[in-house]
């Protein structure tokens, strides 16, 4: 047991999940800071569910904080990954969790709309990735970034057209990154769910797209959020992963390992 805990542990780590207040983030949080992480929730929008994720994260006995940042703009996510280094001293990792979908065909598909999907999805999570291991360059030890990819990134799925091509963008930036950012001992990995009821998918979920997945999915049912924490806990551990970077970890019940 005790071999696990040194494993596994994140103590005097310091951790940032940007999107932190959703449902998959959140749990993300909530995970990173059992496992002994300082953990600062980033919201956009939704400060109401940050801090119910920070309460939670503190009835438990953990430390957290909030942050509030726009991932579409350079300055707001550098001041909020600063304030957190400003508190804590330091910055080991990184998730990047924020997702935006639309279910509109591509042909109905407006310039604001790809651009708003694009920007969050992907553009952020680079402008967030650099400014953090920029921070882990300094520091000198190296570090974690986790991206939180999808199933839907590598298969054409009905309604998640622009969403999908935005992880999958993601997909080859992680392994971009992952080569860079190696001698410096910083770790870039993507976790891919498959269909975990969120935010972003929750509205499409009918009963007749919920018995399809249902019936392409090996384990016949959804993901629970805690399903991602032993992922996120892995990637996060130097020692646990250390020698893991540029890959994709597929959560998904076994959805795109099956065809027909």
């Amino acid at each position: 047991m005790e071999y696990l805990k040194k494993l596994f542990s994140l103590e005097e780590k310091v951790a940032i999940v940007i999107g932190g207040s959703g449902v998959l983030g959140g749990e993300m949080s909530f995970a990173l800071s059992q496992a002994g992480a300082k953990t600062a929730v980033f919201y956009s929008g939704n400060k109401e569910g940050a801090e119910e994720q920070v309460s939670k994260i503190e009835e438990a006995g953990g430390t957290a904080m909030i942050a509030q940042a726009n991932a579409k703009d350079e300055s707001s996510l550098k001041e909020a990954i600063h304030s957190v280094k400003d508190k804590w001293g330091r910055i080991d990792i990184l998730v990047n969790a924020p997702g935006v979908n639309s279910t509109t065909p591509i042909m109905e598909i407006t310039e604001e709309e790809w651009n708003n999907i694009l920007d969050i999805n992907l553009k952020g999570v680079f402008l967030a990735s650099r400014i953090v291991a920029d921070i882990m360059k300094e520091q000198g030890d190296g570090g974690s970034i986790i991206n939180i990819s999808s199933a839907s990134s590598d298969i054409p799925l009905s309604k998640v057209f622009t969403y999908s091509i935005s992880k999958a963008g993601m997909n080859n930036m992680t392994r971009f990154m992952a080569r860079e950012w190696a001698p410096d001992n910083i770790r870039v990995n993507a976790i891919k769910p498959g269909f975990f009821p969120a935010e972003q998918n929750r509205k499409i979920l009918t009963e007749e797209r919920t018995n399809s997945i249902f019936e392409h999915t090996p384990m016949n049912r959804f993901g629970d959020p805690d399903e991602l924490s032993g992922a996120v806990v892995w990637l996060a551990s130097q020692k646990a992963s250390s020698f893991v970077t540029g890959s994709m970890v597929t959560v998904d019940g076994g959805f795109t390992a099956t065809t027909i």
